[in-house]
């Protein structure tokens, strides 16, 4: 996936494509033109970070709807000669996502073309996916033949079809298929070939065996980064079971970086657990992570202990990591050991650590701007600790981050920092694409405000709605208006 060019927070297509709730108001209030050719665009040139976790389906139906969209863009874009070249699962998700939703909500002709792509698209499973939530067996069975029709009748195709049906995130339209009397002995081989094949990888692990002591771990972790596979994780996990009280100097000895990279990360991810209260297990840490990269960053390629030292680290949580964080984040450590241990004192620091804290959620805002990964530990924090300071740059990380769980953090924090929130921001994230944040919203919006009794009773009756805001909906208006 490219990285999706994001416009202005100011404008209606900036708001749209963060999935803010003032998107969805400015943009009913917008010459209708306008506000469809920025949803269009949002659907076609999908705007997450993160495509796979955040949502703007919802959201953009509920707009189409509001809206009385049509759907021919969409059809463009789904049907187009692109989609004959280009079968990446991102490049049309969220417009067959959208559509599903559209399919809830009764659009026929978004059901139509859910079929029509169904049939002949090269995201074929994704639509297929939606079908089975949405579309009625008559309409699934019509798809068996066009959908089978892909899987030719020879071993790879069979092999492809096994792969398919055991694969798939919906079996509802398999299973259909299987009773029709022209597929079912084919499809009933695919399932129990794809049943076959999950045991045999099951029963045929490549990792250690019985009797493997330390050094053995230490050559296996190597190998794989020698394959290009890094395996510290699971070896530290595999010297658990088999260090003994005698191996411990050849493992302090392999942590400081005498047997390789890959037996340095694993020895520290191994001692973060065995020892996680000796300070000479944060020195080493501290040793190793030099290579790091900058704060946030990724480290330099190949520096395996020193990426995995930052990363043992931060599964540490007693007070001496946090003691050690302390230090390292007062003398404004800029690596990315300092982003770990601003992160750790966000989340297990105290009251004492609140100035901390805040410091380097500015800190980072200022050098690494509103949509840093490091962002997310320190929003929490500054919650959690209430710090009331935060309330600014934390209302700056909502306006202009482009991660809509970023920002449903940075409302979550705003709900405990700042005063101003339930006539405010509170009032906007009704409207939001994240389902936590509408139901932090249905919580504290302040009902003063004209628009929020209507928006309450609306999501309350919406089936497409999550049960988590319903609930929170229903603790706020009585359960006669909700109606």
């Amino acid at each position: 996936m490219f990285e999706p060019v994001i416009a202005p927070s100011g404008t209606l297509l900036g708001l749209l494509q963060r999935g803010r709730g003032d998107g969805t108001l400015h943009a009913l209030a917008a010459p209708r033109a306008e506000a469809l050719a920025a949803l269009n665009h949002c659907v076609l040139h999908d705007p997450r970070q993160d495509w796979q976790v955040e949502n703007r389906s919802l959201y953009y139906a509920r707009l189409y709807l509001d809206l009385d969209g049509p759907l021919t863009d969409i059809e463009a874009h789904l049907l187009g000669p692109d989609d004959l070249v280009d079968e990446e699962e991102g490049r049309t998700g969220l417009a067959l996502s959208v559509l599903g939703h559209l399919a809830s909500y009764g659009r026929d002709d978004a059901l139509m073309l859910l079929r029509r792509y169904a049939a002949v698209g090269a995201n074929w499973a994704w639509a297929l996916d939606e079908l089975a939530l949405r579309d009625d067996d008559e309409g699934l069975r019509g798809l068996a033949a066009a959908v089978l029709d892909r899987f030719p009748a020879d071993p790879e195709g069979e092999a492809r079809l096994a792969a398919a049906v055991r694969d798939a995130y919906e079996p509802r339209p398999w299973f259909l298929w299987e009773e029709l009397p022209e597929f079912g002995d084919r499809l009933r081989a695919a399932r129990q070939q794809g049943s076959f094949d999950r045991w045999q990888r099951q029963l045929t692990p490549s990792g250690p065996r019985p009797g493997w002591g330390v050094a053995a771990v230490f050559a296996w972790a190597e190998d794989g980064l020698r394959r290009g596979t890094p395996l510290h994780v699971p070896a530290a996990r595999c010297l658990a079971a088999v260090a003994t009280p005698e191996d411990r100097a050849e493992i302090f000895a392999a942590a400081a970086g005498a047997a390789g990279e890959a037996a340095r990360a694993t020895a520290l991810h191994h001692l973060v657990l065995a020892e996680p209260e000796n300070p000479a297990v944060l020195d080493l840490i501290e040793a190793a992570s030099v290579g790091a990269g900058e704060a946030g960053g990724a480290g330099e390629a190949g520096d395996e202990a020193a990426v995995a030292a930052v990363a043992a680290y931060e599964r540490m949580c007693g007070p001496g990591a946090v003691a050690r964080a302390r230090v390292w984040v007062h003398s404004h450590r800029q690596d990315a050991l300092g982003t770990a241990a601003a992160s750790l004192l966000a989340g297990r620091g105290g009251p004492e650590d609140a100035p901390l804290v805040l410091a380097a959620l500015r800190d980072t805002v200022r050098t690494a701007g509103p949509d840093a990964t490091a962002l997310f530990a320190l929003v929490d924090g500054a919650g959690r600790l209430s710090v009331a300071c935060a309330a600014p740059v934390l209302r700056h990380v909502y306006r202009e981050t482009s991660s809509s769980h970023l920002r449903g953090r940075a409302a979550s924090a705003l709900a405990r920092t700042d005063p101003t929130f339930a006539a405010g921001f509170a009032v906007e994230c009704l409207w939001d694409c994240e389902e936590t944040t509408r139901e932090l919203a249905a919580r504290h919006a302040e009902t003063a405000d004209a628009r929020v009794t209507p928006r309450l009773r609306r999501l309350a009756s919406d089936p497409a709605e999550e049960e988590d805001v319903q609930s929170a909906v229903r603790s706020r208006i009585a359960p006669e208006s909700a109606v």
